[in-house]
């Protein structure tokens, strides 16, 4: 260990407490804050060697700290996904694309049961090959198949 990383490691040791009281107003999880530690100080040794001593070094550590967790909170936040409440109905939804969705939904439903097989394998983006050898014909009357159901769904009526 060389005099940088000695000292960088006393620092350390010295404001361990510093640290973690700044991880412990983002997170009150565990794993988390410990997360949040190690990015704070994977942060302070970047930093460490331009610190210029211009501020106390519990002030630095403490403003690195904090701009550490409040970045990652804002990621976290960023990236958080909202619940989906289930006590909405999906199909009362009148936008353009829903009718549009409730529109081809009632035409494939007006297929034949082997067609509307082949339509629905089609729409979760299965390969022809795979869509045939579920449905048992080859691959080129899936193809074939297809091109017959769309311009099919096209002339029907509402």
């Amino acid at each position: 260990m060389n005099e940088l990383e000695s000292k960088f490691a006393q620092t350390i040791k010295q404001n361990k407490s510093t640290i973690y009281t700044v991880c412990y107003m983002f997170s009150k999880d565990a794993d988390e804050v410990s997360d949040l530690f190690q990015e704070a100080v994977i942060n302070l040794w970047r930093g460490f060697e331009g610190f210029e001593n211009r501020s106390d070094i519990k002030t630095w550590i403490y403003r690195v700290a904090l701009n550490t967790c409040i970045s990652l909170d804002r990621k976290k936040r960023r990236n958080a996904t909202e619940p989906l409440p289930m006590n909405i109905n999906l199909f009362e939804d009148r936008d353009e694309d829903t009718r549009q969705v409730d529109l081809l939904h009632k035409r494939i439903s007006r297929l034949q049961p082997f067609d509307r097989a082949i339509v629905l394998l089609w729409l979760e983006n299965m390969p022809y090959e795979e869509i045939g050898q579920v449905v048992g014909i080859s691959t080129s009357a899936v193809s074939t198949r297809l091109y017959r159901i769309k311009e099919q769904l096209k002339k029907m009526n509402d």
